[in-house]
């Protein structure tokens, strides 16, 4: 099944879009919770830029999402779980804050931490 992955976009403490990861279901590699999430709040705002939003996702996002987040110019993300192969909030890459982009987004990281990795450890242990 799918890695449980789920991302809530909220501007003005409203939920503009969420998601949950699709790959598998939907045999498209871009299907991440992440990129769910900002595709339905782009539709719901009728808008690619979400200026004033804050992203709530399970797990450090990765490079394309990262990519995604900040061309929709998403204010802030909060993520629990660190990503140590492939995040790149702070992880492994720094895309969400770097200097050199023309956008940067506000990072915590590590909220509800454990409990997302606990859930992600025992998905990838029924699966050996």
């Amino acid at each position: 099944g799918e890695v449980p992955v789920g991302a809530v976009l909220v501007r003005d403490e409203k939920i503009l879009g969420e998601g949950y990861n699709t790959l598998i279901r939907d045999h498209d590699p871009s299907a991440h919770a992440e990129m769910v999430a900002i595709r339905t709040a782009a539709a719901a705002a009728g808008n690619y830029r979400l200026p004033g939003t804050t992203l709530y996702v399970t797990l450090e996002p990765c490079a394309m999402c990262a990519g995604a987040i900040v061309l929709a110019r998403i204010d802030r993300v909060v993520y629990a779980a660190a990503d140590p192969r492939t995040g790149a909030a702070q992880s492994v890459f720094r895309v969400l804050d770097n200097p050199a982009l023309n956008h940067r987004c506000k990072v915590l990281g590590g909220v509800l931490a454990e409990e997302s990795s606990a859930m992600l450890r025992a998905f990838f242990r029924a699966r050996r």
